[in-house]
């Protein structure tokens, strides 16, 4: 039965995600009903001629998905889904919204451990307070704090008690937050990386701050460049700087925070995505070594998902009174109910839980597009440490890459242009190609139609 429902194609890679596939097809059509009970794992392993690791692997994907059910003594089952709402007019019905292939920026929603923060949040409305449901602290649920503040020294050696800590609706309030009161300081110029993320500096400017960029070498960001601009305060990304990928490395983190002593400035540090390192443990984060000169600004976005909207800002202790006042001003708080979840999940152990799964298949996706890379561009120049949900390639001098993103996106693939990150001229030509959401073999065909694009077809 179960080699006639799922066939696997051996002579591709990854037979996991083919396996992944083909059960979540047969649940979405109904051959395998609701409340079907799935063989054990070693079971399923002997029929299709498996690895028992496989299809442990495909099960969790599919009850992350919220498509089966996993209870102790009753084994695996078909999990019971909401019947799909009756369709609408055209115009009322909401456009399919997908990821193109090798996009960057984005994680794999559909691995959102649905299951695990359902019972979150049900333990979080169970236990919750009448109090709770009130106006709270601005700066966010006190247990959530206190969660957060021990997650963050543990994991990211991090300097904070929980009192130092403000919950923020992401990293965008975050940088909101310290922007505001970095104006009324008198401080307008802050200092980013060039290259970078183009909508963090137009979001700057938004704020109405004046973004002076700063190069970016095979060391992170030159803190020589950095301190001929005179600014006081800079944005940056040290544990694995985007889009290049490189870590400051140690003799940058200590001129950094020299230069920072020495001018009184601020360094905002985003932790945007330092737990998924891949060839050795993340290096801790700078707030750790000057809790007093750095905020360090972080999120669930890419761990979870951008759509929860739950992040931090550890902020310097001279800074702590002026931050929860401008939040106060924003919200008055954040969501209660969704702040007591997340501290549910963090100390039920649901977010290490979560992260390990997601770093060991994240590893395997970018493992596949170095590999695609190399077959398909074997002109390509792959940067940076093993590390996030992006990888960075260098191309000939040759090739426009601007012009390869645009046909790139006719394609239907989406990666972004290296030099459409740069602030001002100069350096080689190349790709920021992301892996999150795909699976190995999607992002193997996409590098695979990347390659006969024209513009490096006429160019290599």
């Amino acid at each position: 039965m179960w080699e006639a429902l799922v066939e696997l194609d051996r002579s591709r890679t990854r037979v996991g995600d083919q396996l992944v596939g083909a059960l979540r097809e047969a649940i979405g059509r109904g051959r395998l009903a609701p409340g079907t009970r799935l063989p054990s794992t070693r079971d399923l392993a002997a029929d299709l001629g498996v690895s028992r690791g496989v299809v442990v692997g495909a099960y969790e994907q599919l009850v992350a998905e919220g498509r089966l059910v996993t209870r102790r003594g009753f084994g695996t089952t078909v999990a019971t889904l909401p019947a799909p709402a009756p369709p609408g007019p055209p115009a009322a019905t909401a456009p399919a919204r997908s990821v193109a292939p090798l996009r960057p920026g984005v994680p794999d929603l559909g691995m959102f451990p649905r299951n695990a923060w359902r019972r979150a949040y049900e333990r979080a409305l169970a236990t919750a307070l009448d109090v709770d449901f009130g106006y709270g602290d601005a700066a966010g649920v006190p247990r959530l704090r206190e969660e957060l503040a021990g997650y963050l020294g543990r994991v990211r050696a991090a300097l904070v008690p929980a009192d130092g800590l403000i919950v923020t609706a992401g990293v965008t309030q975050g940088l909101a937050l310290l922007s505001r009161v970095l104006l009324a300081e008198g401080v307008r110029r802050v200092a980013v990386e060039d290259p970078g993320p183009a909508a963090l500096r137009d979001h700057l400017v938004r704020l109405g701050m004046e973004p002076v960029a700063v190069p970016v070498d095979a060391a992170g960001l030159d803190t020589a460049a950095l301190a001929r601009t005179g600014v006081r305060a800079v944005l940056l990304t040290p544990a694995h700087q985007f889009p290049t990928g490189v870590v400051l490395a140690p003799r940058r983190r200590a001129e950094l925070l020299a230069w920072a002593g020495r001018t009184d400035a601020l360094v905002v540090e985003d932790d945007y995505d330092a737990e998924y390192r891949y060839d050795r443990d993340p290096v801790g984060c700078l707030q750790g070594l000057a809790p007093e000169r750095v905020a360090l600004v972080g999120s669930v976005s890419k761990v979870l998902a951008p759509g929860l909207r739950l992040g931090w800002l550890v902020a310097p202790p001279a800074w702590l009174d002026r931050l929860r006042a401008v939040k106060a001003d924003a919200d008055n708080g954040g969501p209660a109910v969704e702040q007591l979840a997340f501290a549910e999940f963090l100390a039920g152990g649901g977010y290490d839980r979560h992260l390990r799964r997601a770093r060991r298949i994240h590893r395997q996706r970018r493992d596949a597009l170095v590999a695609a890379v190399r077959r398909h561009l074997p002109y390509a120049k792959i940067a940076g440490i093993a590390a996030g949900l992006h990888l960075v390639v260098e191309l000939p001098a040759e090739v426009d890459d601007e012009a390869l993103a645009a046909e790139a996106r006719t394609l239907g693939l989406g990666p972004i242009a290296l030099s459409s990150l740069r602030s001002r001229p100069g350096g080689p030509p190349g790709l920021v190609l992301g892996y999150a959401p795909h699976t190995t073999d999607e992002l193997t065909d996409a590098v695979r139609l990347l390659a006969t694009s024209r513009a490096l077809c006429h160019a290599v």
